[in-house]
């Protein structure tokens, strides 16, 4: 008896007459095209306007965005399976609770604007155009990874998308050079550049932003506020936790990190800011994650598991993103359910290929030291061992 509790499918897999049943039914329902939603509004520092209080989400970008979301949910929960397998090794920070930040953040800017971020970076990686596949096989150290199995969860790199960056802080100057390449070469291109609240308080931050104020350069600071540095919160780590203020002569934005629709919003408006010259401009985005700071990390000594529960059932982005598609008629609890199952298969498939896949060979330590350059010899651990470095 299959599962859909029909009689033996002897055409059709299992299951496969339940599921046909369900997108005939989505198929043959009127949805809406769009829907108009409020949204909270930002706090504002130097500012006399701010994002808009109200948007519109199409069906098509909704879906868009929940399969996204849901995708990213997944990954970072077979991360955290194959880590305690012991499959995955060394560091290994995860993002969920975070979906909307990624999602959001992407969905406001353009594929040729530029983004850097901290060690927590695998939805980001995810979001400039990476597969599940090459994620988790980086994560497992295999050649099928974005950086060819020699990365990492700390460096992940794509088109326009600078890492995952292993040391506190130190992504944020970079992030302000890659807005002066965007500047000195006349492209209508804005960078984004990211870090946690734990690294809110370092100088070279400041440093950033007194040479991102001068020359106007085109660069978004990000503050990903998740309410802990690793496991102190931010209450005993800043005096001030206006990270949006921060910037003192920037303008800045505070804004609802949990809710996609606020950061998209936010991130169009920051961006058209930038784009049009007035220089740099800082965001803080108000958010949660549900692991703790790593995966050494178990969450629950410096914060209790109610307050976690309390997150995850009032302001998960997931829910509520699902909550206003279902209640706007954007889409049906089945047609979302379908997503979900999707969604687990792709992910199941990509921890497949990451735990099958061959790791590097030996010799291939010394590849991709320099980005083109004629092969010449690296010197190993010790004077007698040489490899080939081939850009």
């Amino acid at each position: 008896m299959c599962v859909c509790g029909l009689k033996p499918c002897l055409i059709a897999p299992p299951c496969d007459r339940a599921n046909q049943a369900s997108r005939v039914l989505v198929a043959s329902r009127n949805f809406a095209n769009d829907a108009t939603f409020e949204i909270k509004k930002c706090d504002l520092h130097r500012l006399e306007e701010g994002p808009p209080v109200t948007t519109v989400l199409t069906r098509e970008d909704g879906l868009k965005y929940y399969r996204m979301m849901q995708t990213v949910r997944r990954m970072e929960l077979k991360a955290d399976q194959l880590y305690k397998q012991k499959i995955i090794r060394g560091f290994c920070h995860l993002c969920d609770g975070q979906e909307a930040c990624c999602v959001g953040l992407e969905a406001g800017i353009n594929p040729t604007d530029h983004l850097i971020t901290a060690y927590r970076a695998h939805g980001f990686t995810f979001t400039r155009g990476l597969s599940v596949r090459e994620i988790l096989a980086e994560l497992t150290g295999r050649r099928g990874g974005c950086a060819k199995g020699k990365g990492g969860s700390m460096h992940m790199y794509a088109k326009n998308f600078y890492g995952g960056n292993g040391i506190v802080g130190a992504q944020v100057p970079l992030g302000a050079g890659i807005a002066l390449a965007c500047k000195y070469n006349g492209k209508d291109e804005v960078c984004l550049t990211l870090y946690g609240d734990g690294a809110a308080n370092q100088g070279q931050i400041f440093e950033a932003y007194n040479m991102a104020a001068l020359w106007k350069l085109p660069c978004i600071f990000i503050c990903e506020n998740n309410r802990y540095g690793m496991g102190t919160s931010v209450e005993r780590a800043a005096a001030s936790t206006d990270y949006y203020k921060r910037g003192d002569f920037i303008p800045g934005l505070r804004v609802d990190g949990m809710d996609i629709l606020c950061v998209r919003e936010a991130t169009r408006f920051a961006a058209a800011y930038c784009r049009s010259g007035k220089g740099p401009i800082l965001m803080e985005l108000q958010t949660y994650r549900y692991h703790g700071h790593s995966m050494s990390d178990p969450g629950v000594s410096y914060r209790t598991r109610e307050e976690i529960q309390e997150v995850r059932s009032k302001s998960d982005p997931i829910m509520l993103l699902k909550d206003r598609m279902v209640n706007s008629n954007l889409a049906s609890v089945e047609e979302l359910k379908e997503i979900d199952v999707e969604v687990r298969k792709e992910i199941e498939d990509a921890a497949q290929f990451a735990t099958a896949d061959p790791e590097p060979p030996l010799e291939e330590l010394g590849y991709h030291i320099y980005s083109s350059d004629p092969p010449f010899e690296v010197r190993g651990a010790n004077q007698w061992i040489k490899f080939k470095s081939i850009s």
